[in-house]
């Protein structure tokens, strides 16, 4: 990417060089015509003349077109003006165009003007603003002439570029008009369309401020426009009007209105269409003036061909009133017409106010300032004013020739810009804006540029607000018109009539403001609207309604008939019809609703209903209800306001209807329409035509019987308006109209309305007799003949009898007469006895009234039962007993209930309980069983009486009926009658069952047991097994135990009952002292002491089960057994303390605790208890707090002899970092108790030693310390201040580096299995912000702060910390540093709570190899994993290397094409590679050998030797001596541990002196070979080179083989076998092998690792060479043999033994380059291995081919060697490796 340039700095610079400025020019014509190219429009000179003329305050303007005569047709020689002037029109063409007004003359600024592009008019308030205007002229005119006043000016071209000439005019040569005088450029041009000329022209003279124009064609005057203006008036401005534009630009000041009259005069020429028939042939005669005339009539015709409808009757009729026009303008074309036209024009003032930024925007756009007040007109026209105008119209031609069609806006109004442009308003009505600025060819209003836009589109919105105004003044006109039709009616309110009268004149005023889309620019249209919907703050405009010209809010749009409501204004539905889009405007924008329900409530508010608008007010009610438009709610909310006058049927007497109270409607199939009703029913003769579901949508109820007749009877006697021919207790005939509609809905009246009608009817005389009207309890039916006096039912039809059943009518004789008229009783017999005398027995009594049992009023049975009829048995007097008993007082005569001594029903004979007799005695209540009570009470009786039997019998009777009679619901635990036997106690003791049980273990606690025979049937009686368990507490807790037995045994008998032990009775429990315990001589203060047997209770909550090993010193341990424990158990004994009982304890008496358990250890135990339960023990806050001031924690303190003292000062002073045994030191340690914050945490060690007879220490336990660390416990490391000194910086930082990586890497190590809490910084964050620095010195001062004492010392390690850069520095002593005090130093760095183990443990990892740590168990594998990334990234990069090698390739073999193309032809030499030599393979071609003559010194220059020696001369690596030493030719480098002699094991020197020999043969002779191109050879050594692959093998086994070759041998032709397996990988990933031979192969990693990882680095030193894949390099060793490398399969080995005897030396002090070069050569040999195998002639070639080729790189590499390598680490094998060492 280029750089950034300045080029302000660039434009000054060019702006002062010195070259001379040059003016840019301009092409006039050409300039001219693009800006012509944009006056699309029609009549553009005129327009702008015309403009030119209005600037200049002119009142008229003449236009004149001058003529030449055809060549062709001659001039009619007839006099006749009409055949000249049609022989003008038609053959004459254009010669001048001369435009005259009587305006102001030129002044010398306008002459400048004129002659200067593009300045314009700098009159705000003229319309010209762009000075373009005038060259319009030049479209048809070359050279245009002006002349006014006194002066002239003339135009004139010199080739491209237009000049002027002006002339002082004489006197008699001057005028006060302004002249153009436009020459055609082009003769032949027609004569111009007429009718459409004198349209634009009517159009023009609208707005502009001329008064008349004349339009000539030679010496005819075509057309005369005369404009007259009436006075105007200024109209009010509404208050509620918002006469601001949105932006605030623009603000309308004032409004007038007036009335303008344009008169028009014409020949009717100008409205002629000659006829076209097929002999007429116009040529060029024929012109546009007679084409445009009948151009819209000929399209006309073409189209009424092509449509056939149902207008096509119209058009014909419309087109022969055309032809019959057309005759008769032909007849008289001379002649003139006359047309008027009135304008309603609206003028608004706006005064401006914009900033001077926008101003001065402004002005740069159009050439002149915005106007501070300015004008807009809007022209309408009203209905009257259309009618005027159509009058106003005469003449032959005035009908056809609309000269004003342009000027009315019947359709779509336009903007004017003093002229009409194309732009339209959107609305029937012209808007003039002549600040309003247009683009430059003044067709459209310019909304593109910024600020210009800005001030149109608020001059449009100006524009919006003054139509507003218009359409208010409308209005008003519409209003003025209704008052003076009223006032002519002489009325006072609107009616029908009066709207009719002025409807089409709304119509027509809401047709003239209702916008459409507007053209060309929609956005137009879009403003003005916007704004004249806007303008008014009240979001209201003045409507035409049904009551008269009112604000919209008052006035609603009807969709539905809503006769009822005729108040309520409403658009009338022929404006809806007919403006129908002002009105959806008006509905769009929210301005008028429909009608709405407030609107009818308002109105139903005013005026009574009358029936017929009570029906349909109902009607619509029900609709509207049906279909869920209005809620109920709001229906109630309706009819709370309705009310109607209505009259009764039948009568003349009118009532009021108030429809609020309105409940009911008739169903006329439950109730007849003929009854009478209740006021709160509607009349069902409104109701009628409404659906079920209408009625109950309205809210209103079915009429229903019960209401209904309440009403009946209520009301009886004339009240509540009912008649007293309705009477129902009085009129038998209304009451037998009545019963039968009651029996009629009887069957589906509910049984509460039943009761309620029966409750209504049976307490009134209702019911007709023939003895009269009876209530219903004294009327019988006519089946009852016993007696003929009775008042029996007469004159009713149609009643069922259950309904007279119902209301109480007999079937039966009354109980009291069949007393005293059959069985002549006494008149005692209502007391319960008879005389004896009487006719019938009670026997008799019976048999009657069960033969009428289903007869019998349920009053009588009543009576029956409440009344003593029966005697009871007598064991004295067969007939029973002299008094009468009730019925139910008496039991069945059976033999078991009269052996219960119960009285028994006397009844002579056998008792049948199942006869008719015994049904109905059962059913007075005479009983077959007594009641559990009963039996109770007998039972009881007989206990206390001693009459056992009988209590025995009565026990039986229970249990053998108990399930039979009912006697198990019986609730036998409300019994307080003591009647149950108990066992083993006296027979005459009774309890009841609430008082006795039958679980006889209950009685330890001395409840009573039930007699156990009774134990079976226990449930029977109501006898619980156990007593309630709040019974037994209390008893518990009333009387504890005695004694260990007796409350093992009460605890049992808990233990047994535990599931109804409840949480609060365990509560109870828990907190009670009911354990009895030995006393002991510490017992608490609030143990109890006074029982005999020196026991104590407690509660159970305070004891614990077991003996106690732990903690019985300090609690009490109890044990009553396994049974009974489980009941303390559940009481909240617990068999161990819990860990917040302890502390608690511990807490508050620790001292008591410490001295009972005699030992520090067990102390230490129960702290540590407490240590681990810590979570739970925060969370009581109370008990924390407590803990954090309590001495409850063991601390010690350590007191070292004077003999101790001595002997650690010798011992630091001979090492002052020798770790000795504190434990081992002859100090005494005391311990005692202290609070948290007494104590502190060992976390130095050092500064202990120093310091420790001062400080009380925790216990050297993690769990204590945190426990500790977590009460408040200080860390040591806080009180001890340490101040470092440091030394001057050392020059040589290597030490430093190196230790820096080091912590890096084995950072990781140490914080894997640290926690991420413990971790205060990680490994990442050493790596970015701690930096190692050497430094000659560091001293060390810690102060103990509190104690006043101090400690110095030298150290070698100390971090300084930056807390504003969140960084540190490591500082070291220079070669001398000890790694535990780095260690030491960096802990803090790295733990939140260092550790003086952690301090020991870093140390080791800081300062022990790799392997050994992998050896010991230590996860390496992060270190792996990173150096696996960095391999990763180099593999990237030798891979882009290689790329860039193959395009190198690709280059050279594009130019070895070029090269060969252009030498073809010429035989090149026999060697066909460059450099090649004679041995090499592309010379052993098929049918060729070497040559014979091959020179000695050809031989020595394809020697391996010479060429290695050439290279280590130019390296300056050429010492043969030091070579000899290394090779062991002066002295042995044996194998380790080997005795062999020097010769077996001198290492091999890189090449063999001994050249391979060759075989020599004759050579036929072979026609000369190419040479071969050096990208193949280049593409070979690349692909040698990766060909190389990794050995993924773990042990390589090669077995000897001898290559059949005929050159020398050397150190890898012969390849041994090499047995070795995989050892280890180093951190670069390079493979290990080790030889099988080699007896210790832990020793030999462990004595080699670094000189391995120094062969590492060397060998990945050369891969990079070649950008060798570093995986396919690996290392061997073996003891004896001469293999330097060899190549398996593509990998290539190297012998560790020839490194470590040849370089290591050199590279363990820091010089690398011999070894670089030594196993570069190396690299190379097995490198051409990959692509020849054995040793020859091509495999040597290839070699000095790959040495060539990446020499460059191995001479630079070996230049940037230098000292201070960093030493590699060696990772071992992984533990899954069986090989593993």
């Amino acid at each position: 990417m280029a750089n950034k340039v300045d080029y302000n700095v660039l434009r000054a610079q060019t702006m002062g060089a010195s070259n001379e400025e040059e003016a840019v020019t301009v092409n006039t014509r050409a300039l001219i015509d693009k800006v012509l190219a944009r006056y699309s429009g029609e009549w553009t000179v005129l327009r702008e003349l015309l403009q030119n003329a209005a600037d200049a305050s002119a009142s008229k303007v003449t236009i004149k077109f001058e003529t030449l005569p055809s060549s062709i047709v001659p001039v009619p020689q007839a006099s006749d003006s009409a055949a000249l002037l049609k022989h003008t029109l038609f053959n004459h063409t254009l010669k001048r165009l001369l435009v005259t007004n009587d305006g102001q003359a030129f002044g010398a600024h306008d002459w400048s003007r004129l002659k200067r592009i593009a300045e314009g008019n700098p009159d705000e308030t003229k319309i010209g603003a762009f000075g373009v205007g005038f060259y319009s002229v030049f479209a048809d005119c070359e050279e245009p002439f002006v002349s006014s006043g006194r002066e002239a000016m003339a135009f004139y071209w010199k080739g491209n570029s237009l000049f002027t000439r002006r002339l002082q005019l004489s006197e008699s040569q001057s005028s006060n008009e302004t002249i153009f005088v436009l020459d055609y450029r082009n003769t032949s041009s027609s004569v111009p369309g007429l009718l459409s000329l004198c349209q634009f022209l009517a159009s023009s003279l609208t707005f502009v401020g001329l008064q008349c124009i004349e339009l000539w064609l030679d010496d005819w005057r075509l057309l005369l426009l005369n404009k007259v203006a009436a006075p105007n008036h200024e109209m009010k401005m509404p208050k509620d009007l918002e006469t601001r534009t949105s932006e605030g630009l623009m603000k309308v000041t004032a409004v007038t209105r007036e009335m303008a009259q344009l008169d028009a005069k014409w020949l009717n020429i100008i409205g002629w269409k000659p006829k076209v028939t097929s002999g007429t042939v116009f040529g060029a005669g024929q012109n546009s003036a007679v084409r445009g005339a009948q151009s819209s009539q000929s399209l006309r015709s073409f189209f009424s061909r092509l449509t056939v409808g149902p207008n096509s009757a119209a058009a014909e009729k419309a087109a022969k009133e055309d032809r019959t026009s057309q005759d008769a303008i032909s007849e008289d074309l001379v002649g003139e017409s006359k047309a008027t036209v009135f304008l309603h024009v609206n003028t608004g003032t706006i005064r401006t106010s914009v900033s001077q930024a926008f101003s001065q925007e402004l002005e740069r756009a159009t050439k002149k300032p915005p106007p501070k007040s300015t004008k807009i007109a809007i022209l309408t026209s009203s209905y009257d004013e259309n009618a005027a105008s159509v009058s106003s119209v005469s003449g032959k031609a005035s009908k056809i020739t609309d000269i004003f069609a342009s000027v009315l806006p019947s359709k779509s109004g336009r903007i004017f810009i003093g002229f009409p442009t194309h732009q339209t308003t959107g609305l029937s009505a012209h808007i003039s804006a002549p600040s309003v600025i247009p683009t430059v060819e003044r067709e459209s209003i310019d909304l593109n540029a910024r600020w210009v836009r800005t001030w149109n589109m608020e001059m449009l919105r100006a524009a919006g607000v003054i139509c507003r105004l218009a359409w208010s003044g409308e209005m008003d006109t519409v209003r003025d018109n209704l008052s003076r039709t009223l006032a002519s009616a002489g009325k006072s309110k609107v009616g029908k009539e009066q709207i009719l009268s002025v409807l089409p004149e709304a119509i027509h005023v809401l047709n003239t403001f209702t916008f459409r889309e507007s053209t060309p620019s929609s956005h137009v249209g879009t403003l003005v609207e916007e704004a004249f919907w806007t303008c008014n703050k009240k979001a209201s405009i003045d409507l035409l309604s049904s009551c008269g010209v009112l604000s919209s809010q008052d006035v609603r749009l009807a969709v539905e008939d809503l006769s009822f409501v005729e108040g309520i204004p409403v658009l009338p539905e022929t404006l809806v019809e007919r403006a129908s889009g002002f009105i959806k405007k008006l509905t769009d924008f929210g301005i008028i609703t429909e009608i709405t329900i407030s609107d009818i409530k308002k109105e139903l508010d005013t005026k009574p209903l009358t029936a017929t608008q009570l029906m349909q007010f109902l009607l619509w009610l029900g609709h509207k209800a049906r279909i869920n438009d209005i809620d109920s709610v709001m229906i109630q909310s309706l009819l709370n306001v309705a009310i109607a006058n209505i009259t009764d049927e039948g009568t003349e007497q009118a009532r009021v209807l108030v429809l609020g109270n309105i409940k009911h409607f008739v169903n006329p199939s439950r109730i007849p329409a003929d009854m009478p009703v209740p006021p709160n029913t509607m009349p069902f003769k409104f109701t009628k035509n409404l659906s079920k579901i209408e009625l109950d949508a309205l809210g209103w109820e079915d009429l229903q019987m019960v209401p209904w007749l309440r009403w009946l009877v209520e009301n009886i006697g004339g009240h509540g308006g009912l008649s007293k021919e309705h009477d129902l207790t009085e009129v038998p005939a209304f009451a037998g109209m009545v019963l039968p509609i009651i029996s009629k809905q009887w069957e589906g009246l509910s049984q509460s309305s039943k009761t309620t009608v029966v409750e209504l009817m049976s307490s009134r005389t209702v019911i007709p007799t023939k003895l009269g009207m009876r209530k219903p309890s004294e009327a019988y039916f006519p089946s009852v003949k016993l007696f003929d006096d009775l008042p029996v039912i007469s004159g009713l039809h149609s009643v069922k009898d259950k309904v007279l059943i119902a209301f109480g009518v007999r079937k039966t004789i009354e109980l009291g007469v069949v007393f005293a008229r059959l069985m002549a009783t006494s008149t005692n017999s209502e007391k319960g006895s008879q005389s004896p005398g009487g006719r019938w027995s009670h026997v008799d009594l019976i048999n009657y009234l069960a033969s009428v049992r289903n007869d019998i009023p349920s009053d009588d049975i009543k009576r029956l039962k409440s009344t003593p009829l029966c005697p009871a048995e007598d064991s004295h007097a067969s007939k029973g007993t002299s008094r009468r008993y009730l019925v139910s007082e008496l039991f069945e005569p059976t033999d078991e209930l009269r052996s219960l001594n119960l009285p028994l029903l006397q009844w002579p004979g056998l008792y049948r309980p199942a006869s008719a007799e015994g049904r109905f005695l059962s059913s007075l209540g005479l009983r077959a069983f007594p009641s559990a009570q009963e039996l109770i009470n007998i039972m009881a009786t007989a206990g206390r009486a001693g009459e056992f039997a009988l209590r025995d019998h009565a026990l039986r009777y229970y249990i053998s009926h108990h399930h039979t009679y009912g006697y198990a619901s019986y609730d036998t635990a409300s019994v307080t009658t003591p009647y149950l036997p108990l066992q083993g106690a006296d027979p005459k003791k009774l309890v009841t069952p609430v008082q006795c049980f039958t679980n006889e273990e209950a009685a330890i606690l001395g409840f009573d047991i039930l007699r156990k025979d009774l134990h079976p049937h226990a449930l029977k009686f109501g006898v619980h097994p156990d007593p309630p368990m709040s019974e037994c507490i209390k008893r518990l807790t009333t009387n504890p135990p005695e004694s260990k037995r007796n409350a093992r045994d009460v605890f049992g008998y808990f233990a047994a009952r535990l599931g109804e032990i409840g949480s609060q009775n365990v509560a109870t429990l828990g907190e009670a002292k009911i354990v009895p315990v030995p006393l002991r001589s510490a017992m608490p203060n609030d143990c109890p002491t006074e029982k005999p047997e020196s026991l104590c209770y407690l509660a159970p909550r305070v004891c614990f089960l077991g003996d106690g090993e732990k903690y019985s010193e300090v609690f009490d341990y109890v044990d009553f057994g396994q049974q009974a424990n489980l009941f303390l158990l559940k009481c909240g004994s617990k068999h161990e303390p819990s860990t917040l009982e302890l502390a608690q304890l511990v807490v508050r008496e620790p001292a008591r605790v410490f001295t009972a358990f005699q030992s520090t250890e067990r102390y230490l135990q129960l702290l540590r208890g407490l240590a681990e339960s810590w979570l739970v023990l925060k969370k009581d806050k109370i008990l924390v707090k407590d803990m954090k001031k309590a001495p409850f924690l063991l601390a010690y303190k350590e007191m070292p002899s004077n003999a101790h003292k001595i002997e650690q000062n010798k011992r630091q002073q001979a090492d002052p970092f020798d770790d000795y045994d504190d434990d081992e030191a002859p100090g005494v340690r005391t311990w005692q108790l202290a609070s948290a914050g007494q104590t502190v945490i060992m976390d130095d060690l050092i500064s202990y030693n120093l310091f420790k007879g001062s400080l009380l220490a925790a216990p050297w336990e993690e769990t204590l310390e945190n426990f500790y660390i977590s009460l408040g416990a200080p860390m040591l490391g806080d009180l001890v201040e340490e101040q470092y000194r440091f030394g001057n910086v050392v020059q040589d930082q290597r030490s430093a580096t190196k230790l820096q990586k080091r912590v890096h890497e084995r950072s990781r190590l140490f914080l894997h299995d640290s926690s991420r809490d413990a971790i205060k910084h990680d490994a990442k964050w050493l790596e970015k912000h701690l930096t190692v620095v050497a430094v000659r010195s560091i001293s060390l001062t810690k102060t103990l702060r509190g104690h006043k004492l101090s400690h110095s010392e030298s150290t070698s390690a100390a971090v300084s910390y930056d807390q504003q850069k969140k960084s540190a520095i490591l500082y070291i002593t220079d070669g001398n540093y000890d790694m535990f005090q780095v260690s030491q130093a960096l802990l803090p760095l790295l733990l939140s709570r260092p550790k003086p183990e952690k301090a020991m443990m870093f140390e080791m990892l800081l300062g022990t190899d790799l392997l050994k740590l992998r050896a010991r168990g230590y996860n390496v594998e992060r270190i792996l994993r990173q150096k696996q990334a960095e391999a990763r990234i180099a593999e990237e990069q030798r891979q882009k290397q290689l790329e860039e090698e193959q395009k190198e390739i690709k280059a050279h073999e594009i130019a070895w094409k070029e090269t060969q193309a252009q030498h073809a032809g010429k035989v090149q030499g026999q060697v066909t590679m460059p450099g090649l030599f004679p041995d090499s393979p592309d010379r052993n071609l098929p049918g060729s050998s070497s040559q014979e003559n091959t020179s000695q010194e050809d031989r020595s220059i394809r020697s391996p030797k010479g060429l290695f020696s050439e290279i280590t001369k130019r390296l300056g690596f050429d010492d043969s001596r030091r070579h000899s030493s290394q090779l062991g030719i002066g002295g042995s480098i044996a194998g380790r541990g080997s005795t062999g002699t020097q010769d077996d094991q001198v290492a091999p020197p890189p090449y063999a002196e001994e050249d391979t020999q060759k075989q020599k043969s004759l050579i036929p002779t072979v026609p000369p070979e190419t040479a071969t191109a050096p990208h193949h050879l280049q593409q070979n050594l690349v692909n040698a080179i990766q060909a190389s692959r990794a050995h993924n093998s773990k042990s390589v086994v090669s077995l000897p083989t001898i290559n059949n070759v005929k050159e020398t041998h050397s150190y890898c032709d012969a390849r041994p076998g090499q047995n070795i397996t995989y050892l280890a990988d180093s951190s670069a990933g390079i493979k290990i092998f080790l030889s099988n031979n080699v007896a210790d192969r832990t020793k030999f990693i462990s004595a080699n690792s670094s000189a391995l990882n120094a062969f590492a680095s060397v060998l990945l030193d050369c891969a990079g060479l070649f950008s060798l894949a570093r995986n396919t390099i690996h290392i061997f060793y073996d003891e004896v043999g001469s293999t330097i490398a060899f190549n398996q399969n593509r990998a290539l080995f190297c012998n560790y033994r020839y490194f470590e005897n040849l370089h290591l030396p050199d590279v363990q002090q820091g010089r690398k380059a011999n070894a670089l070069v030594y196993w570069y050569v190396v690299l190379c040999h097995e490198l051409a291995h990959n692509l020849v195998p054995e040793h020859s002639a091509d495999h040597s070639f290839y070699t000095e081919q790959l040495v060539i080729r990446y020499f460059s790189n191995v001479a630079g590499k070996a230049s940037q060697q230098s000292p201070g390598d960093a030493q590699v680490a060696i990772l071992a094998a992984p533990p899954s490796d069986p090989l593993q060492t």
